[in-house]
C-alpha cells in the first residue's frame, strides 16, 4: 500500500527557509518510513495566494486550489510549515485551513513546524500551531519543529537536525499505523417521522 505523504509550505519568498525546512522534513521523514511506498507531495501556498483570497469572500475554491485541498485532505500524514509573522503563523497559512472543511482532516497525523529570524517566537509552535490542528481533530506529534535564523549553515549546533530525525520518525511511525478512516463526513443520525415522536409523546403520558 502506498501512503501519501504531503508537506503544507506558506514561504512567501525565493528561495525559502520555510520551503527548505519542508524539504529537510520530508526527506527524513523518507528516510524514517520503512515501506518503500511513499509518496511525497508539497503544496505551496505562495502559488494559490489569489485563490484562497477568492475563496475567502465568494465561497467556492477556484481550480488549482481545489486540487490542493484534495491532496492535503488525502493524505495519510501532513507536514504543515509556516514563517512567523507577528508571533504567529501567516495570514495565508491560517487562510489556507480555514477553507478547508474542518471536519476534513480528522484522524490525520501531522508535523508542525516554523521558521523565524529568532528563536523568541518558537513558541508559536504552541501557542497557535498545535491549537489549530487540535481543532481540526488532527494528531499533532510530540515533536515540533523551529527553525531560527542561526539554525542554517555552518553555524548551527546540530540541535536542528536532531529535532528534524525525531520529528520525522514520530510522523513516519504514525503514517504506518494509521487505521483507515473516514474523514470530511459527519455521523449520520436516524431520522424519526414527526407522526412517532408524537406517538411516542402519548404513549409517556
Amino acid at each position: 500500500m502506498t501512503n501519501k505523504l504531503v508537506a503544507v509550505t506558506a514561504g512567501l519568498s525565493r528561495p525559502s527557509s520555510t520551503r527548505l525546512l519542508a524539504d529537510r522534513l520530508t526527506e527524513a521523514v523518507r528516510r524514517q518510513a520503512h515501506t518503500a511506498d511513499l509518496d511525497v507531495q508539497v503544496v505551496e501556498l505562495r502559488e494559490l495566494a489569489a485563490e484562497i483570497a477568492q475563496n475567502m469572500v465568494t465561497g467556492f475554491p477556484g481550480p488549482r486550489l481545489r486540487d490542493a485541498i484534495g491532496t492535503v485532505t488525502g493524505a495519510d500524514g501532513l507536514i504543515a510549515v509556516t514563517p512567523v509573522f507577528t508571533g504567529s503563523y501567516s495570514g495565508l497559512f491560517k487562510s489556507f485551513f480555514d477553507v478547508i472543511d474542518n471536519r476534513a482532516l480528522t484522524g490525520t497525523p501531522v508535523l508542525i513546524a516554523a521558521t523565524g529570524g529568532s528563536a523568541r517566537h518558537s513558541l508559536v509552535l504552541e501557542h497557535a500551531m498545535r491549537p489549530l490542528f487540535a481543532y481540526l481533530r488532527s494528531i499533532v506529534i510530540p515533536t515540533a519543529v523551529y527553525a531560527a535564523a542561526e539554525d542554517w549553515g555552518a553555524g548551527g549546533d546540530g540541535a536542528l537536525d536532531s529535532r528534524i530525525d525525531r520529528a520525522a520518525a514520530e510522523l513516519a511511525a504514525l503514517i504506518e499505523a494509521r487505521p483507515a478512516v473516514v474523514r470530511g463526513s459527519a455521523p449520520e443520525e436516524a431520522v424519526v417521522p414527526f407522526e412517532q415522536q408524537l406517538a411516542a409523546l402519548a404513549t409517556e403520558e
